[in-house]
């Protein structure tokens, strides 16, 4: 694959000189480090071995903080004496590449997405410029970007009130030698007189990746990244094959009915990914099991040979798809000092009572609401809250040791940063 990538960071930032009075957006510290450490680390990761900066405001305090930060990186700095514009910016930039396809980032974006996929589709499709595309629900802060089945972009659309949509997530593949043979007015918008202009006659492609999206733009989000790159508490490169895995159910394996109780199999709907999930969490964990309130069992609304007949069913189909779950506990009772019921520990202690090598300091409670987390804490494991139902934390929490946004997002996040010992 491509190993050249520009990083756009020519910017004022003006959205967030309130915060950042002082330093290039990039800069603005985040969780102890300027945000641009995130950015160009995720490069590293997925492969990049060169990064050519595109500056602008401030320019010497980028270049001094990667120089010093990454020494090993071979990285060249571009100017602009004037205002560029993306468009005029990138074009700059190209000069100083030599690779067939070059990748292009903003340096106030984050967007996991994998390279290496945004690759082979490029050159499978042939295509001018492949974006990588985050999938999202409930916005209105971007426009959306229309794919057909084969993955090739149509148009796009302004910004408005959505449901649920694709956005262009700020990752570019670019065909170094045609991009530069495109008439391109300078200074000139990449979105505008490139994306824009040339998705109807062109082959733009979009790969979608459901990957950690955050764009520090405006200072909620910037608020916002200061918790999602607080470090972890968790201690990754402790674990081995002897922990083990708690998991609530609703919210966190299934899609939760709103203001009602999953009354049989028809119902129950796995969340996209879990099963996959389940599959890396079984060549992680030692046991993985799960702990559930089942209320609705108590007050006669779900049937409980209903409820078993879940669980029978979800352990078969998690089975069949690779992966395990080695016990379900749930409580029913209807009273909150009920030992069982979570945040009490009793579902926990009933597993260390079956399977006495678990260990709870060598163990993680994955859950969607703060019950979760005070039970994985009564029971002294490390916490994982998923934001499925709820929104993220604006502030670090004594009871959190770690937010992932789904259940498939921890799993990639455990294969992709683990390396196991027996």
């Amino acid at each position: 694959m491509s190993g050249e990538a520009i990083i756009l960071a020519g910017g004022l930032g003006t959205r967030l000189r309130e915060r950042v009075p002082d330093l290039p957006k990039p800069l603005a510290p985040v969780a102890g480090r300027p945000f641009l450490y995130y950015v160009i680390s995720y490069l590293l990761k997925e492969g990049i071995q060169k990064v050519v900066f595109a500056l602008g405001y401030k320019h010497e305090l980028i270049s001094d903080y990667v120089s010093t930060t990454f020494p090993e990186l071979n990285a060249v700095y571009f100017v602009e004496d004037e205002p560029l514009g993306t468009g005029g910016a990138i074009l700059k930039a190209l000069e100083h590449c030599t690779s067939d396809n070059v990748y292009i980032v903003n340096g106030d974006t984050l967007f996991q997405a994998k390279l290496r996929e945004m690759h082979q589709t490029h050159l499978k499709q042939n295509a001018l410029c492949t974006i990588a595309l985050k999938p999202m629900q409930h916005f209105n802060r971007y426009g959306t970007v229309i794919i057909n089945d084969a993955g090739r972009i149509l148009k796009f659309e302004e910004k408005k009130e959505m449901e649920k949509g694709l956005i262009n997530g700020g990752i570019y593949l670019i065909n170094r030698t045609r991009f530069m043979d495109l008439p391109m007015p300078v200074p000139g918008s990449f979105e505008r007189d490139f994306l824009e202009k040339y998705a109807p006659t062109e082959i733009l492609t979009g790969v979608v990746h459901d990957k950690y999206f955050i764009d520090i733009g405006i200072p909620e989000d910037f608020d916002k990244a200061h918790i999602d790159f607080q470090p972890h508490r968790i201690p990754y490169s402790a674990i081995h094959p002897n922990w083990s895995l708690f998991l609530d159910r609703d919210g966190v394996i299934n899609v939760e009915k709103e203001n009602d109780y999953i009354n049989s199999w028809d119902e129950f709907k796995f969340y996209e990914g879990v099963e996959n999930a389940f599959r890396i969490f079984s060549g992680i964990f030692k046991h993985i099991l799960i702990v559930t309130n089942q209320r609705g069992v108590g007050k006669g609304i779900t049937n409980e040979e209903a409820l078993k007949e879940i669980h029978q069913k979800l352990s078969s189909q998690i089975r069949l798809s690779g992966g395990r779950i080695d016990a379900m506990y749930y409580c029913t009772a209807l009273e909150d000092h009920h030992p069982n019921r979570k945040p009490n520990p009793g579902m926990g202690l009933q597993a260390m009572e079956d399977f006495p090598d678990i260990i709870p300091q060598q163990s993680i409670m994955v859950g969607n609401n703060m019950s979760d987390m005070a039970f994985g804490k009564n029971v002294g494991m490390y916490t994982v809250l998923l934001t499925t139902t709820l929104p993220e934390p604006h502030r670090p929490h004594p009871l959190i040791d770690a937010v992932f946004p789904s259940l498939p997002a921890f799993a990639e996040y455990l294969h992709d940063n683990l390396s196991l010992k027996s």
